[in-house]
């Protein structure tokens, strides 16, 4: 072994055994280190605690914390941000308070959350501010009853106010509204957002058509076009997740993932792309690891400055985690 290669291996050995990222064999008889990697859409749905009227993920089961460090075992998940899971609304305040208990238990990953809120609730403010002074309540995901909303000057209102608390906002909104949605998010340019699940793509859209044998959710153009105007603001940033759930009927595989991903991470840049999981909700088309490892392979080609942004460091510094 070339001596510099040799000092290499052991000033990496060296790092790991003090507590650094694990090693992976890199190939060519080189080790490279394990990239770290933040989950930034953690479902916890843990129905021994709330009940089976909480959720319903698409395989049954309890998929609490036990569950979850189950399935990131040798991924080097280091941190995750909790990720609402739909609870009625008379059990938003406890899954809010269930999300913080997560982030003060250290023998977990859990370090932030997204919890669930009602935009068109009277008190919204209220309602929010009795987070104001957590530090593990990072922003909220909620849904819009109509496109119409999009421009109601009450929801931008209370957008606004996330931005004023520094909390984030994660919509996921049909393609043929995304020019309303840019209009929202200019008129709220103090908040930060994340476009879920590559901004709803649909990974069927860019197949050939001789491939096709459903009709994809949306159109590939009107989608790209969309898309290329929500990455135009600043303050979006895009969640790399959710495309293995909707590939029924097709095979779950890079070649069929990649150039959905491919243009997310190309219309956003390396700096405003993040991995999520999605978990349990991946597991409609394979596991958390099967879905790391997939993404791991769509991005090889890419530079590991940018792979470590993808899984780790961008999340770290949008966060504040």
């Amino acid at each position: 072994m070339k001596r510099r290669k040799f000092l290499t291996s052991v000033s990496m050995l060296a790092a790991a055994s003090v507590g650094e990222s694990p090693l992976l064999y890199g190939g060519e008889g080189a080790y490279q280190p394990l990239i770290p990697v933040v989950d930034t859409h953690q479902h916890l749905v843990d129905v021994e605690r709330f009940g089976k009227d909480w959720s319903h993920p698409p395989v049954p089961g309890n998929y609490g914390v036990k569950a979850y460090k189950e399935a990131i075992k040798g991924l080097n998940v280091v941190k995750a941000v909790y990720m609402e899971v739909a609870v009625p609304p008379y059990k938003r305040l406890d899954e809010a308070r269930y999300a913080m208990e997560l982030c003060g238990d250290k023998s977990g990953p859990t370090v932030g959350a997204v919890i669930s809120a009602d935009l068109y609730m009277d008190d919204f403010r209220g309602y929010m501010s009795q987070f104001r002074n957590s530090s593990c309540i990072k922003g909220i995901r909620a849904g819009f009853k109509s496109r119409e909303s999009l421009t109601d000057s009450r929801i931008l209102d209370n957008i606004r106010f996330l931005g004023d608390m520094d909390m984030r906002f994660d919509f996921i909104v049909p393609s043929a509204w995304f020019p309303d949605m840019v209009k929202l998010i200019r008129a709220c340019d103090g908040t930060q957002f994340q476009a879920d699940h590559c901004a709803n793509a649909d990974p069927k859209a860019f197949f050939d058509h001789d491939k096709l044998h459903s009709k994809p959710d949306h159109d590939r153009d009107e989608w790209i076009d969309g898309i290329t105007a929500l990455a135009s603001e600043k303050n979006v940033v895009c969640k790399i997740s959710g495309l293995v759930s909707r590939l029924s009927g097709y095979p779950v595989t890079a070649e069929n993932l990649a150039p959905a991903i491919h243009h997310c991470l190309d219309i956003f840049g390396a700096d405003r792309v993040m991995f999520a999981s999605d978990w349990p909700w991946c597991l409609r088309g394979m596991t958390l690891s099967g879905w790391v490892n997939l993404l791991k392979e769509v991005v090889k080609n890419r530079s590991l400055e940018d792979q470590g942004k993808l899984f780790h460091d961008n999340a770290i510094r949008h966060y504040k985690i």
